[in-house]
Formats: structure tokens, C-alpha cells, sequence
């Protein structure tokens, strides 16, 4: 894989962040009136199928109001916020992003869940966290960005108590990539590793993790990504007068990458589940 390309902010979606406050504007509301996690769910969900994604998550994993959370990428916080309102659990959410993880724990602020949500800025492959702490990890569309996949998993493994469990949505390579398709990906998505499915399999197998379930979504995002792409620019004059032609642009460009990149066979879609041993 070519090396990447600046920072993680060279990725377009995650350009221009001040679009939620806009959006919420644009609907009239204030930037601290009070929020409900319902206003904001086709705002903070930055994964594929947004809240019912998240819901699947808390059903799979069986989460309780007892249970500990740890959300790694967390991005603008939607997920954690799903979560915490639904199930009413405590969650630590890891985000690299200054500016996301910013933004993030103001908009759970103002939807008054704060009291169950941590919000901390840090790299999670160097960030101080308990071992053996968690019930359960989620991580939605942010390992793709972290090709140091051993260690990652490693530290997975260790952050979840004995019999703890894990479900993370991230990409596959559904076949060999072109050079033109490893540069897309490292250039425009942040991803400068990609594993093949049977090859992410072993290494969560060799990581330490068991009873391991891989769910192919390939078909599922494909779909997904083609209805965002549509959507985008049938809303172009709507979404131009509330940002700016500048916004519109880069998003636009980023999502059609991604309808590229999928349409075309290279890219998968991957959900997968597995369990640290109760004796590890």
C-alpha cells in the first residue's frame, strides 16, 4: 500500500465538522439549546445504516444497564449516544479528532447524557485505559484507519474483562487492488491497509479472541453508498445554500469514491463479532 498522505483530516468526511452545527441551525435550533438523540441521528452517525446499525450493536452484544462500554473511533459521539439513551449503560468514547471529540461531548451535553458518556481525546493505540475493564468494545468504520492490526487487536483483547465481547464494522478487500484503487484508499479514505476476509479472520483468531463470527455486508454498503451518493446531489441546492459550494464539493467527492470503490468489486463490507476467553 502507497503511504499515506497527510493527515487524517485529508479524508473529506471528516472535513467542514461544523455542518452539524448548521444543519441544527438551518432547523432552528440554537447552538446550546437542549437536543434529543432523535434530532441528530442523520447528523452523528458517520457509519453505514446509522442508528439501526447501532441497534443491532446493543442487541448482538446484549447490553444491560450494567454493562461498560468501551467506543473506540467514536467520531461525533452518535453511536455512544444511541447506546447510552437506549440501554442507559456507561460508555468510554476514544476519538483521535480534536475537533470531533470536541463537538461530541457538547452534543451529549445537550442531549443531558454526559453522566454516562466520557468523551476522551486520545489515540487509542497509545491511550492509558484499564485492563480487563470492559463488558463490551464497539468500533464502527475506524479500524480501517490503523494498519498496525496486531497490536490493535492485542489491546482490544486486554481492554475487555474475562468473557467480554467485541463487534466491530470495518472493510475487507474483496480482491486484488489495482494501484489506482490502493492510492483512492490511501489518499481519500485513510486506509493504508486492507485484509483480505480470510485474512482479518486469522488475525483475530491469532489476536486471542474466540467464538468469532464474520457477517459479509459488502452487499448491504454497496447499496448504501450508491442511495447516499444519490440523495447528496438531488439535495445539492438545499445542502449549497446552508454550507457552502466548498462543503458540497468535498463531500461529494467523497462519497463518490466510495460508490467507486465498492461498486466496483474491490471494496467489502465486513461486521464482526468475537469474545475474550474466559480464562485468557
Amino acid at each position: 500500500m502507497p503511504n499515506r498522505s497527510g493527515t487524517i483530516k485529508s479524508m473529506k468526511l471528516y472535513q467542514h465538522v461544523e455542518r452539524v452545527e448548521r444543519e441544527l441551525h438551518a432547523h432552528g435550533i440554537g447552538v446550546n439549546d437542549p437536543l434529543e438523540v432523535a434530532t441528530l441521528e442523520t447528523l452523528d452517525q458517520l457509519h453505514y445504516h446509522g442508528r439501526s446499525a447501532v441497534l443491532e450493536a446493543i442487541a448482538q452484544l446484549d447490553l444491560r444497564p450494567e454493562s461498560r462500554v468501551l467506543d473506540i473511533g467514536s467520531g461525533l459521539g452518535g453511536p455512544a449516544r444511541v447506546i447510552a439513551s437506549e440501554v442507559g449503560c456507561q460508555i468510554t468514547a476514544v476519538e483521535l479528532q480534536d475537533d470531533l471529540n470536541r463537538l461530541a461531548r457538547s452534543l451529549t451535553r445537550r442531549c443531558g447524557l454526559d453522566d454516562r458518556i466520557e468523551h476522551r481525546r486520545a489515540d487509542f493505540l497509545t491511550a492509558s485505559l484499564p485492563a480487563s475493564e470492559f463488558d463490551a468494545l464497539v468500533s464502527w468504520l475506524t479500524f480501517l484507519h490503523i494498519p498496525q492490526r496486531e497490536t490493535l487487536l492485542s489491546r482490544c483483547l486486554r481492554r475487555l474483562r474475562p468473557g467480554g465481547s467485541i463487534l466491530v464494522e470495518d472493510f475487507h478487500a474483496r480482491r486484488e487492488l489495482t494501484e489506482e484503487e490502493r492510492e483512492l484508499l490511501a489518499h481519500e479514505v485513510y486506509c493504508e491497509r486492507l485484509d483480505s476476509l480470510g485474512d482479518y479472520r486469522a488475525l483475530i483468531e491469532e489476536a486471542g479472541f474466540e467464538t468469532i463470527d464474520c457477517r459479509d455486508m459488502t452487499e448491504s454498503w454497496t447499496d448504501f453508498v450508491q442511495s447516499r451518493l444519490a440523495a447528496f446531489l438531488e439535495d445539492r441546492e438545499r445542502f449549497e445554500r446552508v454550507h457552502s459550494e466548498e462543503a458540497f464539493v468535498a463531500l461529494e467527492a467523497f462519497y463518490r469514491v466510495m460508490d467507486r470503490l465498492f461498486s466496483s468489486g474491490a471494496l467489502g463490507g465486513l461486521r464482526w463479532t468475537a469474545q475474550r476467553p474466559d480464562s485468557h
